[in-house]
């Protein structure tokens, strides 16, 4: 029945997140014509240990090639993560290699780009993630079995660029899917009552956030030092090289400063007006946001989309400024513990925190963009300070650290809490439509791929013709 089916289809994704990682293993190899039937050359070990077999390609989507060891490759590397492949076959893993294949593919055919600015960037975090697990980029070179750390780069970004093509692509198809409201009234009511899903406990949750004042000379002294490193610029340094030296914003700072956006990208607001408002050249003045301060300097303007540099650094908060900033929250907290003012209220009059305090500080989760936060998928700090809260009870002043280093001030409470309970239309709704979209988007990727495929050369040899794919790859 119909949430049987969508089940069936989430373990599919399921299996497809499994193997996320393994994918950065998969050689890419473009073919610039259609690859006969031939046997390569090079013994592999299969992924249970014992005999060996011969190595070749046992698969072509348009320009590209699968080879028998990419499927091993798949199973060592799931096994390396500590998953089980008992229950993937590998008619399976190689469905989902045909799948990426094509979706590269055919980016490729709808003209998306990716630049190598980007590759870049993605390989940075992805190299940094692989040597903090390890503890050395030469263990990394060497698990890869590659001869050094510039060898492996090259290998690499082949195997990145296929991945942020067929993300790509994926995006595109899906991009235009939308629900009705009639829509999720109707999926849910075609779910039968016995197989209504069970959603676990849940919170809403409100903060006060208090926000440590900083000095008109410790902002000055910000705003000259980037006017500084501005002047170095113009006179001939790199900019990429002081955003990695001064930056202190880490996601960007180790790619010396690099950001892809559009209009839709999901920056501040005074971050995008001042970088759409640059010629491609051009280095901005230093300017103001939530983060601190920001020069930005344009690389490239490609229609709505710009490729930009940027330094952020904030002022320095003083030991004075954090005592004033405790003091005020624990006068905020008395009122609302003393009833002379409600949690909301003072959110509403007292909280620096503009995106909650127009609604009374009630946090917005952020992966479902819905206000509650189940308990089981709350994020660990979070969950921390809520765990222990009875009733409406206010916790204490909470000295928070943001990832970029930012000090503030906190109380918390929970405004509601919902216990574990099986599916219901009204208050579950926006769940509900999360799952009906998530339904529909894969009925979309699934009338894509019957399309494409019809359209793509794609021939698959050997012992792998006998596969029952969920996909036809076959074309029968």
């Amino acid at each position: 029945m119909l949430l049987k089916k969508l089940q069936l289809k989430t373990i599919d994704f399921k299996f497809a997140l499994t193997i996320c990682f393994f994918l950065f293993l998969t050689p890419i190899i473009t073919a610039q014509e259609i690859i006969p039937d031939v046997v390569a050359q090079k013994p592999v070990e299969a992924p249970t240990g014992g005999k060996l077999k011969i190595d070749g390609i046992i698969a072509t989507v348009g320009d590209y090639i699968v080879l028998d060891s990419d499927i091993d490759k798949g199973f060592l590397e799931i096994t390396a993560q500590g998953g089980s492949i008992k229950d993937i076959t590998r008619c399976q893993m190689l469905g989902k290699l045909l799948e990426d294949k094509l979706y590269a593919h055919q980016a490729i055919q709808d003209s998306i780009i990716v630049s190598d600015a980007e590759v870049r960037s993605m390989m940075e975090d992805r190299l940094n993630y692989m040597t903090q697990q390890v503890g050395d980029i030469n263990k990394v070179v060497e698990y890869y079995k590659k001869s050094s750390v510039e060898e492996f780069k090259t290998y690499f970004a082949d195997i990145l660029k296929e991945q942020k093509l067929a993300s790509e692509m994926r995006d595109k198809i899906v991009k235009d899917v939308e629900i009705t409201p009639e829509e999720v009234r109707n999926f849910f009511k075609k779910i039968p009552k016995d197989e209504l899903p069970t959603f676990g406990a849940e919170m809403e949750v409100a903060q006060i956030v208090v926000e440590p004042k900083i000095s008109k000379e410790d902002k000055q002294k910000v705003i000259d030092r980037l006017n500084a490193i501005r002047k170095d610029v113009l006179e001939g340094s790199s900019f990429a090289t002081k955003a990695v030296l001064y930056s202190q914003d880490p996601g960007s700072a180790p790619n010396g400063g690099y950001y892809k956006m559009t209009r839709r990208t999901p920056f501040v607001k005074e971050f995008k007006d001042v970088a759409f408002s640059l010629q491609a050249g051009e280095i901005s003045e230093p300017f103001e946001t939530t983060f601190g301060y920001h020069i930005i300097m344009v690389e490239k303007i490609k229609g709505q989309e710009v490729e930009l540099r940027h330094i952020l650094i904030a002022p320095t908060v003083s030991e004075a400024a954090l005592k004033e900033a405790k003091e005020r929250i624990t006068n905020v907290r008395n009122k609302i513990v003393g009833n002379e003012i409600t949690f909301a209220e003072a959110a509403r009059t007292e909280s620096d925190e503009k995106e909650t305090r127009t609604n009374g500080g009630t946090l917005v989760n952020p992966t479902t963009q819905d206000t509650r936060f189940e308990l089981t998928k709350m994020d660990p700090t979070l969950y921390s300070q809520v765990s222990n809260l009875k009733g409406d009870e206010v916790s204490q002043p909470l000295l928070n650290t943001d990832d970029k280093g930012k000090k503030t001030y906190k109380l918390i409470t929970v405004t509601n809490r919902i216990d574990e309970h099986t599916a219901d239309y009204a208050k579950d709704y926006t769940k509900i439509k999360e799952l009906a979209l998530k339904e529909k988007q894969i009925n979309a990727i699934a009338k894509w791929f019957d399309a494409k495929i019809k359209d793509t050369y794609i021939k698959i040899i050997g012992e792998y013709k006998d596969c029952s794919f969920a996909n036809n790859w076959l074309k029968k």
